[in-house]
C-alpha cells in the first residue's frame, strides 16, 4: 500500500462534472497531481490540468496515461434526462465507448497506470421494491441494468491483465456544488424548501446514497490499497425509503411540511417541468456493501441526517482528507 498520493499523477476521465470535481479537489488535497479528461474545460476552477478528449478516439491525449499512478473513469452522459431513444443511445455509448477507448490507449503506451478504478451503477440491480441488494445479488432488468452490464463488460474487455481493477457500483452521491453543479440533491433540496418534498408515489422505494467525502475516500483507497480488487457497492450502510429521505431533508432545510405527489403527478411534472425521467423518483433500490466491510472501509458519514447537514448547511465545515 502506498503511504500517500503525494506527487503521484492521477487521471480522472470524464472528470468535469459534480463528482469528478469533488474527487479532483480531494486528491489534490492529498498531494496528487490531477489531470482531467473531458470534452470541455471544467466550469469549476482548481489546481488540476485539463486535457480535451471526445471519449471515443485516440487523439493525442493517451500519452498522459503513460507513467500515471492511477486512472479513475467516471465518463458517461447524465441519466438525469427524459429517456428519449436518442438519450438512451447516448447514455449507453458514452459509457461503453469511453471505456473501450481507454483500453485502447492502455495498449498504445509503454507504462500504463497499475490501477484502474471504474465507475458503475447500483441501478444494475434494477428496482426491487423491498429486497436489500449486496454484491452477491442478481442483476435487474430494464434500461439501467442493461447499460450497467454493458459498461462493466466493456471494462472487463478493456482492462489489462497486469492492472489491478476496481469497479464501484455507485448509488446517489450527496455533495456540495463546487462550480460544476450539486447533483440531484440540489433539485431535491429546492423542492423541499418549496414545501414540495413529501411522499412520492408509494414512498417506500429505496434511496441508497453515499456522501461525497466517503465516495472520495473510497476511490482514494481503491487507488492506494494494493489488496483492493474487484467489484464493490459504493453506498452508505443505511439506505432509506423515499419518505424517510425526504423527511430528513425537510428537517435539515427547515421546512415543516412536504406535499405528497401521486404517481400520475410525478409523471407529468418530471417530464414537462423538470425535463427528467419520472422513474428516477418513482422507483429505487436498497443496496448495501458486504465487501467494503470485509475490506475494512470505515464510513465517516454513514447516517443520513449528518450527511445532509454537512452537505447543505453552509456554515458546516467541508470534510477534508
Amino acid at each position: 500500500m502506498l503511504n500517500a498520493l503525494t506527487d503521484n499523477k492521477i487521471i480522472i476521465a470524464g472528470g468535469s462534472g459534480f463528482l469528478g470535481i469533488s474527487l479532483a479537489h480531494h486528491l489534490i488535497d492529498l498531494g496528487a497531481s490531477v489531470v482531467i479528461f473531458s470534452r470541455h474545460e471544467p466550469k469549476a476552477s482548481g489546481d488540476w490540468r485539463h486535457v480535451a478528449w471526445d471519449g471515443r478516439t485516440l487523439d493525442g491525449w493517451q500519452h498522459e496515461l503513460n507513467g500515471a499512478a492511477g486512472l479513475v473513469n467516471l465518463a458517461g452522459r447524465s441519466v438525469n434526462c427524459v429517456k428519449t431513444p436518442d438519450h438512451q443511445d447516448e447514455i449507453l455509448r458514452s459509457r461503453v465507448e469511453s471505456t473501450r477507448v481507454l483500453g485502447a490507449a492502455m495498449r498504445s503506451i509503454d507504462s500504463p497506470p497499475p490501477v484502474w478504478v471504474q465507475m458503475s451503477t447500483a441501478h444494475i440491480y434494477g428496482d426491487p421494491p423491498a429486497d436489500v441488494c449486496t454484491e452477491e445479488s442478481a442483476e435487474g432488468y430494464g434500461l439501467a441494468p442493461f447499460v450497467g452490464k454493458a459498461w462493466e463488460e466493456a471494462f472487463s474487455d478493456s482492462v489489462l491483465s497486469t492492472q489491478r481493477s476496481v469497479v464501484l457500483r455507485t448509488s446517489f452521491v450527496l455533495g456540495k456544488n463546487r462550480g460544476a453543479g450539486g447533483g440531484a440533491l440540489e433539485t431535491l433540496a429546492l423542492l423541499a424548501r418549496l414545501g414540495l418534498g413529501g411522499k412520492v408515489g408509494k414512498g417506500t422505494q429505496g434511496m441508497s446514497w453515499i456522501h461525497e467525502w466517503d465516495m472520495n475516500r473510497l476511490i482514494e483507497q481503491a487507488l492506494t490499497h494494493t489488496d483492493m480488487q474487484g467489484m464493490f457497492i459504493a453506498s452508505s450502510p443505511y439506505p432509506a425509503s423515499q419518505v424517510e429521505f425526504m423527511r430528513e431533508l425537510r428537517r435539515v432545510v427547515g421546512m415543516p411540511i412536504g406535499l405528497p405527489a401521486l404517481s400520475w403527478m410525478v409523471r407529468i411534472g418530471a417530464r414537462f417541468l423538470l425535463r427528467t425521467d419520472p422513474e428516477l423518483a418513482l422507483y429505487g433500490r436498497y443496496v448495501v456493501s458486504k465487501r467494503l466491510e470485509e475490506n475494512g472501509f470505515e464510513f465517516k458519514l454513514p447516517k443520513l441526517r449528518e450527511a445532509l447537514q454537512t452537505t447543505l448547511d453552509q456554515s458546516a465545515p467541508t470534510p477534508t482528507a
